[in-house]
């Protein structure tokens, strides 16, 4: 009976991974054979062109352009407070992530509804600013909301070096420069590619900044070319040259990281830091720090506010509780969804690892790199040409948030199964419970504050994601990120606020609760 018992276990959370792994793969070969539909002669011309070269310069400048931006912020950042005694830290870290709860687009936003001869500082001080666009308002918006990514992964590297290294370097009469230079900064390599594989992954699918802002990239040519419906198969294409650049990101992060080896040889406790003193610098962190989140989050949140208050048609609160309502009715049911079968992909990766249930975790990662425009136009070759009955529905748009951010419902899920003792389950059998008892009365219980932190993530993502939101959703059903990118790409930044104060809210709500820490301290 233990034997039926496992075996049905095993072959029903086989089957759930595997389901999460078809999901992903199959709209992706529908694109390859959509994009197999152009004639032989004119596959080299689609794919080796002009347009595409151009496109591909203008993704790699933009990109490059956010890391060298966001490195410059992120590691002077992470320094400060991680080495020296700046006080109140608690509250500089805060500060420094609360970005994330304000998308590229909303800061696109931002920018576009503050400068120009119509814009908030025009109207309420009379200093007009050439309005932002082109490659450096898309800069300037990308790396706003993205350089806490690289802060957060350079502060933890920094946190966890071991000082005998720079002590030593030290003796030896390194300079301070000299020591971050050779030792600090190689040390810190695995972080700093951490953040700039989110930072580039993100850049490559960015639509909403590159949309509003009028720079072209392939996620924006994507989208023009989509929607113009003149010819899918160049779409097809592209999407396809999009997920080729994602697949060099990755491979290459891999093989940069590949037989790095960081860790102590010696045997030892580890030791703290002893905080350097900031001396005359000090007036000059401070306001560099004031300057900064004043510009990422003070800036961003009052030219929202401000267009809030001039808002004179209250028709847009009809429109608004509606495009709440729509978001709402999406992201729940994704981030349930999400969690739900992130436990099985999670549960055999941890318990009973081989060959199959790696390729299946990798899938659950591959479908969170590929670039949201990229996976909508795969979807969407796929049901038009295999399940018409889910093109443009909400099911549809909830089966591709849910696989898109499955990963970040995988890894607090992965790693309480880590912290878990199989034992426990053991134990339960040995009593004579099944398999099946055993997992819901032992390791459920122990997996649900995990199975809530993933689904928040999942929740917060869906409720910001717009590219997806825009292609796949059903007619006539407008999420908040949508009519956000919608009346600002209008100019109609007041119809904008109420949606962009909306997002603002409840992603800074969920930022803070996932940084109470540093709530707490202060």
């Amino acid at each position: 009976m233990q034997v039926q018992n496992w075996s049905t276990f095993r072959f029903t959370f086989t089957f759930l991974s595997a389901a999460v792994a078809t999901v992903v793969v199959v709209p992706i070969v529908y694109l390859v054979l959509k994009a197999t539909q152009a004639q032989p002669d004119k596959i080299l011309d689609l794919v080796w062109n002009a347009r595409n070269v151009y496109l591909f310069l203008n993704t790699v400048f933009l990109a490059g352009g956010v890391l060298f931006l966001t490195t410059l912020i992120a590691f002077p950042l992470a320094w400060v407070i991680t080495r020296t005694d700046l006080r109140f830290k608690a509250a500089f870290t805060l500060m420094s992530v609360l970005p994330l709860a304000i998308p590229g687009y909303m800061l696109a936003y931002t920018l576009m509804g503050l400068t120009g001869a119509n814009g908030s500082l025009a109207l309420s001080l009379g200093l007009e600013i050439p309005r932002l666009g082109g490659y450096w308002g898309a800069l300037l918006a990308i790396s706003l909301y993205t350089f806490p990514y690289m802060f957060l992964n350079l502060k933890s590297g920094l946190a966890g070096l071991d000082p005998s290294l720079e002590e030593a370097a030290q003796t030896f009469g390194y300079s301070k420069l000299q020591v971050i230079s050779k030792i600090v900064i190689p040390q810190l390599k695995p972080s700093f590619w951490a953040g700039t594989l989110i930072i580039g992954l993100y850049v490559l699918g960015d639509f909403g900044a590159v949309s509003l802002m009028r720079f072209e990239t392939f996620s924006y040519a994507l989208f023009l070319q989509y929607s113009a419906s003149y010819d899918r198969i160049y779409a097809a294409w592209l999407a396809l040259l999009m997920l080729s650049v994602t697949g060099v990101i990755l491979v290459a992060e891999y093989k940069l990281l590949k037989g790095v080896r960081l860790h102590r040889t010696s045997v030892g406790a580890a030791r703290s830091f002893k905080p350097e003193p900031l001396g005359k610098s000090a007036p000059f962190v401070y306001s560099g720090l004031v300057i900064l989140h004043f510009i990422s989050v003070i800036v961003p949140v009052s030219t929202i506010l401000f267009w809030w208050l001039r808002l004179k048609d209250m028709g847009v609160v009809l429109g608004w509780s509606q495009a709440l309502i729509a978001s709402l009715s999406a992201s729940i049911p994704s981030a349930l969804l999400a969690s739900f079968l992130a436990v099985p992909v999670a549960y055999m990766m941890v318990r009973k690892s081989n060959r199959f249930v790696r390729v299946f975790e990798r899938f659950v990662w591959l479908g969170y790199s590929i670039p949201p425009l990229a996976l909508s136009l795969a979807f969407i070759f796929f049901t038009l040409s295999a399940a018409p009955w889910l093109y443009h529905t909400l099911a549809l748009l909830i089966i591709a948030y849910s696989v898109h951010f499955m990963a970040e419902a995988l890894g607090p899920i992965r790693t309480a199964l880590y912290q878990s003792s199989p034992r426990l389950e053991e134990a339960a059998r040995s009593l004579g419970a099944s398999h099946w008892r055993s997992f819901f009365s032992i390791t459920m219980p122990l997996l649900r504050n995990s199975m809530v932190a993933g689904a928040a993530f999942v929740f917060l993502s869906s409720m910001k994601e717009l590219p997806m939101a825009y292609i796949l959703a059903p007619i006539g059903f407008e999420t908040l990120s949508v009519n956000v990118w919608s009346y600002t790409n209008e100019a109609m930044f007041a119809h904008a606020a109420p949606y962009a104060l909306t997002i603002l809210s409840v992603s800074g709500v969920f930022v803070s609760v996932l940084f109470s820490k540093e709530w707490r301290s202060l």
